[in-house]
């Protein structure tokens, strides 16, 4: 492969039901497989239901994508943008159908996830390869952008969104406000073979860090496995609720880091469980925004499509880890379900 060689940009992501008749479909083709309890499912149904059955995902890749054009329009890249989601319409197979119709040779993906996992990287990978072989030989190649967990086009709106929740509270009570960084748990056998859980707090250090506040933890949200199977902790219900009890703390800031967009496990899991549970305990919840369309992610979106575009990029990248690599190595964010348990790990010590 040579620079300048791309014809498109994927938009590569989760997909979501828009209405009340496709949450099981939906859920059914998320949970394929997968060792998770027909009850958890159910519970699950009605969280989406709780929305009307909407998931609000869809709707903010279409907003991403419309503001990704006009950035790259205004750049003088006229790289045409389809969208393929894994579970959920459009679907991967069908978008990479109709870019072989539309002549597309090769591409570049963005996958609506910042960090290194095999949910949020490799599995994805696999969802393409598996589209390329459904359509033929005649499917683009893709070629995915790197992850941008410390990339200052991601890092620096979270920073900003964390400092405006710290000036609504009055100056002698922000010391003590506990910042908790959420992200999606995900199986300890998942953890252990990526950089997921190092990812995360790299980003957690370079925000807070950014934003001047040193209370800070990394919990996590949205598990959805079997109650047997160790997962990545602690819950972000459970430790406010450790801190009311050790420390009675009186306010709380809340930024979904491992979430690009408020999407539904957000307005679940945070606005709605976590933000009653700091009601019940009298605690004031700050509920910092995720980076959506900030226009600093939408020109790091250009700016990752335009290093692989260069013959000498620039690549971008905040704190100590530096720029993730652009080709994933073969055992690269493999997963292990039938590992043994080991040790849960994840708050901030």
């Amino acid at each position: 492969m040579t620079a300048n060689s791309y014809d498109a940009i994927l938009i590569v992501s989760f997909g979501g039901p828009e209405g009340p008749d496709e949450v099981m479909p939906f859920l059914e083709n998320v949970l394929r497989g997968k060792p998770v309890p027909r009850e958890r499912m159910l519970e699950v149904a009605e969280h989406y239901q709780h929305f009307g059955g909407v998931s609000p995902i869809n709707e903010q890749n279409r907003r991403l994508i419309a503001a990704l054009k006009d950035e790259l329009h205004r750049h003088g890249h006229e790289l045409p943008i389809y969208w393929g989601n894994r579970n959920w319409h459009p679907l991967l197979v069908d978008t990479l159908q109709q870019m072989a119709d539309d002549g597309i040779q090769q591409a570049l993906a963005f996958f609506t996830s910042a960090y290194s996992s095999y949910s949020g990287c490799r599995q994805y990978r696999e969802d393409i390869a598996k589209a390329q072989e459904e359509v033929g030989p005649k499917a683009p190649d893709i070629h995915k952008l790197r992850v941008f967990f410390n990339h200052p086009g991601f890092v620096e709106p979270m920073i900003e969104s964390v400092q405006s929740c710290l000036k609504q509270l009055p100056a002698d009570r922000r010391a003590a406000t506990a910042l908790l960084f959420t992200a999606h748990s995900i199986p300890i056998g998942m953890a252990d073979n990526c950089r997921y859980v190092e990812q995360l707090r790299e980003t957690c250090r370079l925000v807070a860090d950014g934003a001047g506040h040193d209370n800070w933890e990394l919990v996590y949200q949205s598990r959805s496995g079997s109650p047997n199977q160790p997962w990545l902790e602690p819950d972000v219900c459970d430790r406010i609720q450790e801190l009311h009890s050790e420390q009675a703390i009186n306010d709380v800031v809340v930024l979904p880091i491992g979430f690009i967009s408020d999407h539904l496990e957000v307005l679940f899991d945070i606005d709605t469980e976590a933000r009653e549970l700091c009601e019940k305990l009298g605690i004031t919840m700050h509920r910092a925004t995720t980076v959506g369309t900030h226009p600093k992610f939408i020109e790091m979106i250009r700016l990752l499509v335009e290093e692989r575009l260069s013959d000498s990029p620039e690549r971008q990248s905040l704190g100590n880890l530096g720029p993730s690599h652009d080709v994933c190595p073969a055992d690269c964010c493999l997963y292990s379900p039938t590992r043994p348990p080991t040790p849960s790990r994840g708050s901030n010590d």
